[in-house]
């Protein structure tokens, strides 16, 4: 998977002379063994890479720096097969600013009741020295992942799967460049926030770019680019006649929407930017019924779509904290399932099977969608353009999921995290736009009122199949609270939670 292939995972081993030099040799072929079973496996999706042996603190330190340093390398495994004196650590856990696993397990699955010896145990000492190496990591406050169990359990072999994939997320943040065209809407709060301190935290950086400058990449889209990319449209998706037949306005939205996103991936492209957001009150300041007129003709929705699809982050309205943690999932994501930003559109009581309708005016990843998705042509009256704009139209496939977001608390970020049941959506013949609906859990009362009670925006990120594992490790890795709303959640412990953590960062900022 493309969103993998350039990075990996050391794995070092922690050990000591204490017991001679054929102890160490030991050591040395049971890692090699472990790390070449690990990524035989098939499971991990990014290579681990075995980095040595380590017996004292100058060892430490150096491999923490040259991790460090390498661009490939997105987190360490440690595992101590002997005992590993724990103040030889301090200085390289010091040092370290990748992720840490620490995998608590051992060369051998079972004890060999009948032969083993002092020798046998004095090697293999997880069980000991594992426990060291956790004491100085929690005296010293390291973030990090613990996995304990057998290293050939599928079971051990799907968490490290997991961090994997979330460091590898978290290391396409650190270079994440997030174009704004346009900004906040109609003085909204919950899609602002400190850019600075999101930077800083969660490692992206959010820049505005003029409309006028995309509009100079979308006079520079030529013809034949369009026609192609209009071919394109009209294979992947259902289409009807009027779609298909050149000369009617919805051949001429559907041409003019595959304009603007060409337009679009160039501008992204050009700034080496992986997500964006737009505004429909900012899309130029041309008169749409200028016979001169060059410019978008409404809402690049369909180009949004698509381009989310692709892998770009994707925030209506202004939203960068959206679409960035959107890029982040579709990351952690790949390989897994669908994805897709959403947005609490309107509510169905409906007694057990109250729910949320999730929409958006046009910006829905197909990638969620139960059938074929259909491309068509609807009027959109909502902001500076009101005309004719292509969309694709589709309800999301039923099925479990977690919808994400994370907002600015003013001392803190804060990720908030929901477990949900995609359900069977009724046909929407006068709503024209992608949907999705699903019952929040543990049921829609609390669920919803817990979402409210923690500050959760209108806007998230679903998935199906990325667990609150993922984002439990995402919140470790980036240092932020996290709160998770499931099967179990009753309001009243959820609101001693959310007093409990405004205690520790008040204590702790």
């Amino acid at each position: 998977m493309e969103a993998f292939a350039n990075y990996e995972i050391w794995w070092v081993t922690g050990a000591q002379m204490l017991y001679g030099e054929e102890p160490v040799r030991i050591v040395e072929s049971h890692s090699k063994e472990m790390v070449e079973g690990v990524n035989g496996a098939g499971v991990l999706p990014v290579k681990v890479v075995y980095k040595g042996t380590v017996m004292s603190s100058k060892d430490i330190e150096k491999v923490m720096l040259e991790a460090n340093a390498c661009s490939k390398c997105i987190g360490i495994i440690t595992w101590m097969h002997t005992f590993s004196p724990a103040k030889m650590w301090i200085h390289g856990l010091q040092q370290l600013r990748k992720p840490l696993l620490h995998l608590h397990t051992q060369y051998n699955a079972e004890i060999p009741w009948d032969t083993m010896d002092m020798d046998f145990m004095n090697l293999n000492q997880s069980a000991h020295g594992d426990r060291e190496f956790g004491h100085i990591c929690a005296r010293l406050n390291v973030r990090r992942k613990v996995v304990v169990g057998y290293w050939k359990d599928a079971k051990t072999l799907a968490r490290i799967a997991v961090w994997s994939r979330v460091a590898a997320a978290w290391a396409d943040a650190q270079d994440m460049l997030v174009l704004r065209f346009g900004d906040q809407m109609n003085n909204v709060a919950v899609t602002d926030g400190d850019k600075v301190a999101a930077e800083m935290q969660l490692g992206y950086h959010v820049d505005y770019c003029p409309v006028s400058e995309l509009m100079e990449y979308f006079k520079k889209v030529t013809d034949a680019e369009v026609d192609k990319l209009v071919e394109v449209y009209h294979a992947e998706y259902a289409c009807g006649d009027a779609v298909l037949t050149p000369g009617t306005v919805e051949y001429k939205s559907v041409w003019n929407a595959a304009k603007a996103e060409l337009a679009l991936r160039a501008c992204l492209e050009a700034h080496g930017a992986k997500a964006f957001t737009t505004n429909f009150d900012d899309l130029g300041t041309d008169d749409i019924n200028d016979p001169q007129f060059v410019g978008f003709d409404q809402i690049p929705g369909l180009a949004s779509q698509r381009l989310m699809a692709e892998g770009y982050g994707f925030g209506a309205e202004g939203d960068w904290k959206s679409a960035a943690l959107y890029r982040t999932l579709w990351v952690m994501n790949q390989g897994l399932g669908g994805c897709s930003f959403l947005e609490d559109y309107t509510l169905n009581f409906d007694g057990s099977n109250s729910s949320i309708l999730q929409a958006h005016m046009l910006e829905v990843c197909p990638m969620i969608a139960e059938e074929k998705p259909r491309l068509e042509v609807h009027f959109l009256g909502i902001g500076i353009r009101k005309a004719q704009t292509a969309r694709l139209v589709f309800t999301s496939r039923p099925g479990k999921g977690v919808t994400a977001t994370v907002i600015d608390m003013g001392n803190r970020f804060r990720l908030i995290v929901n477990d949900v049941e995609c359900i069977k959506s009724k046909p929407l013949p006068k709503l024209p736009v992608a949907s999705a609906l699903w019952i929040p859990m543990p049921d829609f009362e609390t669920g919803a009122g817990a979402w409210i009670m923690a500050g959760g925006t209108h806007h998230s990120c679903f998935a199906y199949n990325v667990t609150p594992e993922y984002w439990a490790d995402y919140a470790e890795m980036a240092g932020i609270e996290m709160v998770h709303i499931d099967e179990n959640t009753t309001m009243e412990s959820f609101k001693r939670e959310l007093r409990v953590n405004d205690v520790y960062y008040l204590l702790n900022k």
